[in-house]
């Protein structure tokens, strides 16, 4: 059995009885039932995916990765693809938002090096899992081999999994990678079946005419590789992205491992949305950290029945928003194990009507 393989048959259903407990116990704590709303919404759905009734996740990274995309030569991004390389070293620099946000959120970034067109130097904070020089055009032909898009599903499970083995308890997904919101459209176009021009935001800050060489850029992939919805790894292959699998790879891997995943925006939850495809249990294990900008992003994550946290018009990617949602995470956590009972207060519970 291949990684992949047995990723996915580790991956479990929600464990109720642990969020029956959790629930038990919100109720009980000195507040009306359900008035912290959404912390409570989180507390339960982290119950679930770890199995604890009292969930404590203090060891926090976000997972960047870097992946260039042969369609940038369509015209579709307002920035050159030398920008990839040079948000990499900005990276491992310490000077991007993402580092800013991380530190804030009392995570470590990890920059992964899936696939960018130029040749990075060797840094010590660069985890290299290099598929090729960034994709092919998709707007001409496939984006990668069947065996390109396994190998980066498995990278994204190995690099995850090495992680938890040094105990990861909360991982969050970002990525880099410029021409990237044209790939994750294609993506959402072909699983959730809406049109592209409903999907296709302006990414870097595209104009009109960059949007609709982007829209016609999508159009044309699916033309030209007609990928099938209901392979995964397939469609992956013609549309997608390195980074995207890798992420994608990411959200399987914590899956199997029980460890909550948080989600970032367009390319996130582009990767999201492969990974529901190949195993649609993964959908239990994440944590839509926000609803950004892009047009398609909310319809992505309807279509995987996801609630965002927050909605603050992000459009930066980098796993920003999920870096944002990370104290919101643990003041729930805290809330859940800090907070005294009725019981214990000695507070008067609600009256009996």
């Amino acid at each position: 059995m291949s990684l992949l393989e047995d990723t996915i048959a580790r991956i479990k259903s929600p464990d109720r009885a642990a969020m029956a407990r959790a629930r038990a116990r919100l109720d009980s704590l000195t507040k009306p039932p359900g008035s912290l709303g959404r912390l409570e919404e989180l507390v339960e759905r982290i119950a679930g995916i770890t199995g604890s009734e009292r969930p404590s996740l203090p060891r926090k990274a976000v997972i960047v990765m870097a992946g260039d995309h042969g369609v940038a030569a369509e015209g579709v991004s307002a920035y050159p693809p030398a920008v990839t390389p040079q948000m990499v070293i900005n990276f491992l620099a310490g000077g991007a938002a993402i580092n800013v946000l991380a530190r804030r959120a009392g995570a470590r970034v990890i920059v992964v090096d899936m696939g960018v067109a130029e040749a990075l130097a060797p840094h010590p904070s660069l985890v290299s899992r290099r598929i090729g020089p960034g994709t092919a055009n998709i707007a001409r032909g496939p984006a990668m081999s069947r065996a390109d898009a396994v190998r980066a599903l498995e990278a994204g499970i190995g690099i995850v999994e090495e992680e938890i083995a040094r105990g990861l308890d909360l991982v969050a997904t970002g990525d880099m990678g410029i021409a990237n919101t044209t790939p994750s459209t294609a993506i959402a176009a072909v699983l959730t079946g809406l049109p592209v021009d409903r999907l296709a935001g302006r990414g870097t800050g595209v104009d009109d005419q960059g949007l609709a060489r982007k829209i016609a850029a999508v159009t044309r992939a699916l033309e030209v590789n007609r990928p099938d919805r209901a392979d995964g790894v397939g469609l992956l292959a013609k549309v997608g992205g390195f980074e995207i699998g890798g992420l994608a790879g990411v959200m399987l891997g914590a899956a199997a491992r029980r460890v909550p995943v948080v989600i970032d925006g367009f390319i996130s939850g582009a990767a999201a949305l492969v990974a529901a495809a190949i195993a649609p249990a993964v959908k239990d294990s994440l944590i839509a950290a926000h609803v950004s900008a892009e047009p398609g992003h909310r319809l992505m994550l309807e279509f995987l029945g996801l609630k965002p946290v927050l909605s603050l018009e992000l459009r930066l990617g980098e796993g920003t928003g999920a870096a944002l949602v990370m104290p919101l995470i643990d003041a729930a956590l805290d809330v859940m194990d800090g907070m005294a009972t009725f019981g214990e207060a000695g507070v008067s519970g609600r009256m009996e009507s």
